[in-house]
């Protein structure tokens, strides 16, 4: 590659990869600190819960964590080039000391409250041009130890242990009709460890925590692993994603950037633009957790603030907050679709333009269930038919029992993405009559009936 083809190739990948920083960066501190934001919560004592990769020693020897992390993408393309940025988390212990160097639960200084805590320390390494074969990265994070004097009334002592860890990245062609690189990166602990019988916390110290990749591809595109083209299927089925999950990231329909989260996310995933800061309570609704912190008291606030920057950050911010952003957290329509006012014998066509909208109740007003019929095969069917249930989406597991029975229907519904639902009720419950009465019925798709003709 030409330098001013690599040039531009550099800024293609940063450029990228600054656009999937907000949703990065959401996933590496979800589950940090929890509502009540105080370190003396329940649960907060428990901590960590996302993208832990753990000593390969202390995982082999007590369980319970994962050793490395699996992302596995394709690539169209004969021969693309990746860059990769891996990112996690790095736990630094903080300790509080009196004047004399023994560890207390709290000290006072100068209106702030300084508590024991376990802080997060962002790491960052890159590997760039990634191509065809193998490659196996380590990396060492080096142990640390400060101590931060508190004007004579104590100290903040800080630590960090030492972490060995390894990127192993592959990257083969796969058969097929159109030219497809399959690649994979694992994540891999490799730190010495020796101590039988240990408490998690002494393991996730020494642990990547919130780990996930960013990959950026150039000579090539990734494909979605749910979205993906008929030709890729047997590929898709050969890949293996253990502990993390790859989706593309960028405005919709770009695939040059990948995200591989421990978090299950969708492809194209946002942060909401009503969301104003970080909350990193487990993907709680926002107006939820704003409305909770106000009803902390004083104190607890004041113990929160202690707690973690971020936790201070999240209370000083709902303090300030103005009603009409309060406003904006309560709900946003992101668009609404047009239904068609329609016959009892004709489909609903929701892509119609200029139509009444589905929510308006002028849209109720034209269709009655109880008298509106549709085909079941080639046989019109409405309210009193009998028909024979073959149930075949699986949406429910008790469908397996109701293969081959037969049921009444009560009525025909036309549901807001242009669907026919038949409600019926079973011919042979005892509880028929008490359905009915309520309302209680079950629903099929027209392809799941079969028509019976009166005796």
């Amino acid at each position: 590659m030409s330098v001013s083809a690599r040039s531009s190739s550099v800024r293609s990948t940063l450029e990228g990869f600054q656009r999937a920083r907000q949703v990065a960066d959401a996933v590496l501190y979800e589950g940090y600190v929890l509502y009540p934001y105080r370190a003396s919560s329940a649960k907060n004592k428990i901590r960590w819960q996302f993208g832990v990769v753990a000593p390969k020693q202390h995982c082999e020897a007590e369980g319970g964590e994962r050793w490395f992390m699996r992302t596995e993408v394709l690539v169209e393309g004969s021969r693309p080039i990746v860059d990769l940025k891996l990112r996690f988390l790095r736990v630094q212990t903080r300790t509080i000391e009196d004047p004399a160097g023994a560890p207390v639960g709290s000290l006072e200084v100068d209106g702030h409250r300084w508590t024991p805590w376990d802080e997060a320390v962002e790491e960052e390494l890159d590997v760039d041009a990634l191509g065809l074969g193998e490659r196996v990265v380590p990396f060492e994070l080096a142990p640390l130890h400060m101590v931060e004097e508190l004007g004579g009334a104590g100290r903040v002592v800080r630590e960090r242990w030492p972490i060995s860890g390894e990127i192993r990245v592959s990257a083969d062609r796969l058969d097929g009709p159109y030219p497809l690189v399959k690649f994979r990166v694992d994540v891999v602990n490799v730190t010495p460890w020796s101590e039988r019988g240990a408490p998690r916390d002494d393991a996730v110290r020494r642990s990547l925590a919130a780990v996930h990749t960013l990959l950026a591809v150039h000579h090539g595109r990734f494909l979605s692993l749910v979205d993906y083209p008929e030709f890729a299927a047997g590929a898709v089925g050969l890949c293996r994603n253990e502990g993390t999950w790859p989706v593309l990231v960028g405005d919709e329909g770009e695939r040059s950037v990948v995200l591989s989260s421990p978090i299950t996310l969708p492809d194209y995933p946002e942060i909401a633009p009503e969301s104003a800061g970080d909350m990193f309570d487990s993907t709680e609704i926002d107006e939820i957790l704003a409305l909770r912190v106000l009803t902390l008291t004083d104190e607890e606030k004041h113990e929160a603030r202690g707690t973690d920057e971020r936790a201070a950050a999240i209370i000083d911010r709902v303090d300030a907050m103005p009603p009409e952003l309060f406003d904006k957290l309560h709900g946003a329509v992101r668009y609404l679709r047009t239904v068609t006012t329609h016959r009892a014998d004709a489909p609903l066509d929701p892509a119609a333009p200029g139509e009444t909208p589905w929510w308006d109740p002028g849209v109720d007003a034209s269709v009655n269930p109880w008298e509106d019929t549709a085909l079941v095969g080639s046989h019109p069917v409405g309210r009193g038919a009998r028909v024979r249930l073959r149930p075949t989406g699986r949406a429910d597991a008790h469908d397996m029992f109701l293969v081959g029975k037969e049921a009444t229907v009560e009525g025909v519904f036309f549901d807001v993405d242009g669907e026919t639902q038949f409600a019926v009720t079973l011919d042979e419950d005892p509880g028929t009559d008490m359905a009915r009465a309520h309302g209680r019925y079950l629903y099929f798709r027209p392809d799941e009936l079969e028509f019976v003709a009166p005796a």
